[in-house]
């Protein structure tokens, strides 16, 4: 059939990477009987790091750089793609991938951390290009629309998760700065005419250190610019270290190292040497020596000490472990490898580490395997107020219940990297003495500037004017919709914004301006700060009412795990619809947050428990959509067939299982098929799709037994797929395909009519 439209599907990493391997040829075929074409896109870190170096590699080893494909694509008007997730490398797991596809013969150089000449300097800004949320900013060229579908929320109160139960004795609390941090320090400006500038220090002698030559700012577009004192940040971790000691709660860390990929690495170091002080003062010798980087954790230290001889390795590992006596306890990441909170950054990922101990009663986990009360230690108060708020509502409250909770979508501005805090090449740890600024070229005028230490942190970031506007817009039209289950009430919309900050104040006059040129009656929209948009959305969420959360880059990626968490038990199971600017649109698929675990369980007992609903909601959107701008009648039946099908594969509660032995992500994959091809065999507004999938449904349903038999008898013992970051694909398929049966009915299904189904 001649092609009526495109789907890209994106091909990431670890979980997703993996259901992919069975899903996306199902999608394939079932989209070719509609005239919908699919196209694979990998943007994988492995993916990314082989696309960094086609001059060091073989031709048939040579990748495409899909991402910058794909970022082309997004600004075209053109766009239909289906981001999955993706994992936001941190140093420590891009050091990982680089040495497993060394091994496997791709020969890539390794990652220079102290680059000592310009060769290593060029190879570190090339990784640099993949390290973090290297990703979202390229493809994200519009706004968040996060929310749970209907079905899935109506899912959710007819099979509720289970919840830990809270006490108003928990001590449990959040702890951050009270001076010295990022919002301490906040300037903000809007740009009255386009121009560009530079980022420059100037040490405390006069000298002038260029650190980015050139920055476009265009007219009424926001620029803001803030710092953390580290020697405050040490201070303030040293004190809250002992004071968890004297309550008797567990030490935990919570920052954003992947997304924040320069600064909250920073950060996370200085917690590290101030829990461990007295062995890094010991050992600073050896330390220096060895290259050890704090700021990839306590996992650094332990692989460069691995190199001494026997003698002195035990005397240092014996001292870390004092250490936990002194200090006190320490939250864990996995208490059965002894893992801590400190061990690397990309573990103690606050949008998923916060969420999940709140779902928990208010628990994390202490080295014996058991629950504990904590202290979450949030540096910056930008939004640790927020996580804080919800804390010391469900003490006074109790936890939410899933069969009653009330909806918290979200509608985030993230468009052409509006608010990338911490993540991108205007993000410094100072040099020296001195004052940091933002001067505009041509005339010196200084825009913007922070006088500050030797190895604070400073950073900056814009917010252009169109992404505020189209982003409040957004809100309105979502409130507009008020698509809820149990919707008999009006929904609320809240602009989480804090008048004590620079930064929001700015975008509040522009909330203040747009809000008036689209129709608002009728409608309940306030703005708040964050710690008061918490407690309302909070009280009206425990009594069944709905609220629109609507914020900023990182609040939006930190609501849009945490409500998710606590009313479907996964942040897998949202809906995340980007309407481009330019037109088209992406629809991403969920959080990875927990894939890696995924992982691990797959290799020891192929059984894969990632929950693909993400994909199935994205797809029918990405379909649907495709269709109204196609005008392609096959394909609109196709969307329409596919929402019933996980109506039904809901309402039959066919979700992986956690255990072996139990349905798993193939499983799933069956059911939704085969619901699929039964709604597209009973729909009578498209004969040829009715014909063609009438003998898939049938197959499918004779087939049942042997094909689920199939998928449940591979299971129990190890399986290798070749690789972690880069898997064998051929390995990958036949694991993530066991059955025989199933595949040839997909595989004649997608060989057209003159195959026999």
């Amino acid at each position: 059939m001649a092609s009526h439209g495109k789907i890209t599907y994106t091909y990431t990493d670890e979980a997703p990477m993996l259901a992919t391997h069975a899903l996306y040829p199902i999608i394939q075929a079932f989209c070719s009987q509609a005239g919908v074409e699919m196209e694979l896109k990998d943007i994988s870190v492995a993916g990314r790091v082989l696309a960094l170096f086609p001059d060091m590699l073989k031709e048939d080893q040579r990748a495409g750089d899909f991402l910058a494909e794909l970022g082309r694509l997004a600004q075209s008007g053109q766009a239909n793609i289906i981001k999955l997730p993706n994992v936001s490398a941190s140093v420590p797991q891009l050091k990982e991938c680089i040495t497993e596809l060394q091994s496997q013969g791709y020969n890539i150089p390794n990652y220079p951390e102290d680059p000592k000449d310009d060769k290593d300097k060029e190879i570190k800004s090339r990784y640099a290009k993949v390290l973090g949320s290297a990703v979202n900013p390229v493809l994200r060229e519009g706004n968040s629309d996060r929310r749970a579908a209907v079905p899935v929320k109506e899912y959710a109160f007819k099979y509720p998760h289970s919840m830990g139960a809270w006490s108003s004795e928990s001590k449990t609390h959040v702890t951050s700065m009270s001076d010295g941090d990022f919002y301490a320090h906040e300037k903000s400006v809007t740009i009255p005419e386009a121009c560009e500038a530079r980022i420059e220090m100037v040490s405390e002698i006069g000298e002038v250190n260029v650190l980015k030559e050139k920055i476009s700012l265009q007219k009424g577009e926001i620029l803001d610019a803030s710092y953390m004192n580290c020697t405050m940040l040490r201070e303030f971790f040293e004190r809250e270290i002992a004071d968890a000691r004297e309550k008797d709660v567990l030490f935990s860390l919570h920052l954003k190292a992947t997304m924040m990929k320069i600064s909250d690495p920073i950060m996370f170091g200085h917690c590290v040497k101030a829990y461990f002080k007295d062995v890094f003062s010991k050992y600073a010798e050896t330390f220096e020596k060895l290259g050890v980087n704090a700021n990839n954790g306590l996992g650094d230290v332990y692989k460069k000490i691995a190199a001494l001889p026997e003698a002195e390795k035990a005397a240092i590992e014996a001292d870390l472990m004092a250490t936990y006596a002194k200090q006190g306890k320490m939250a864990m990441v996995d208490s059965h490898r002894g893992i801590t909170n400190l061990h690397v950054p990309s573990d103690i990922i606050i949008d998923n580490s916060m969420p999940t101990a709140i779902r928990a009663g208010g628990k994390m986990w202490n080295k014996d395997d058991k629950e504990e009360d904590f202290k979450a230690c949030i540096p910056d108060r930008s939004y640790a107020g927020a996580f804080a708020e919800c804390v010391e509502f469900c003490k006074k409250n109790g936890a939410f219940d899933p069969r009653t909770m009330g909806a918290c979508p979200n509608v985030g501005l993230m468009a052409q990297k509006a608010e990338e805090y911490g993540s991108h090449p205007t993000t410094f740890e100072a040099a020296c003495a001195g004052t940091i600024r933002i001067v505009v070229n041509g005339s010196d005028r200084v825009l913007l500037g922070h006088r500050l230490q030797k190895g604070d942190i400073w950073r900056s970031c814009q917010t252009k004017d169109a992404p505020i506007k189209d982003w409040v817009k957004l809100a309105v039209r979502r409130c507009q919709a008020n698509d809820f289950p149990r919707n008999d009430k009006p929904c609320k919309a809240i602009f989480w914004l804090d008048p004590a900050r620079a930064h929001d104040c700015q975008i509040m006059e522009k909330v203040y301006q747009y809000l008036p040129e689209v129709r608002t009656d009728g409608l309940d929209i306030e703005i708040m700060s964050p710690q008061q948009a918490m407690r309302v959305t909070c009280e009206r969420a425990k009594q069944g009412l709905n609220t629109i959360t609507v914020t900023g880059n990182v609040l939006r990626d930190y609501l849009t795990d945490l409500f998710p968490i606590l009313e479907l038990c996964t942040s897998a199971k949202m809906l995340s619809v980007v309407p481009m600017l330019a037109g088209g649109g992406m629809y991403e698929t969920g959080a990875g947050g927990s894939a890696p675990k995924h992982v691990q369980q797959f290799t020891k007992e192929n059984h894969l428990r990632w929950d693909s609903l993400g994909e199935y909601l994205a797809l029918t959107c990405s379909i649907e959509d495709l269709a109204k701008d196609t005008r392609n009648k096959a394909a609109a039946a196709l969307a329409a067939a596919l929402s019933r099908a996980v109506g039904r594969f809901l309402d039959a509660n066919k979700n992986p299982s956690r255990k072996v032995r139990e349905i798993d992500n193939r499983g799933s994959h069956y059911w939704v098929a085969r619901y699929w091809a039964e709604e597209l065999a009973s729909q009578d507004e498209e004969k040829g799709l009715k014909a063609t999938f009438s003998n898939v449904a049938e197959q499918l349903k004779e087939k049942e037994a042997a094909i689920l038999a199939d998928m449940l008898d591979c299971q129990g013992k190890a399986v290798d797929i070749g690789g972690y970051y880069h898997v064998d694909k051929a390995k990958a398929d036949v694991a993530m395909n066991p059955s025989a049966t199933f595949n040839g009915i997909i595989t004649r299904l997608a060989q057209g009519p003159d195959a026999k189904i």
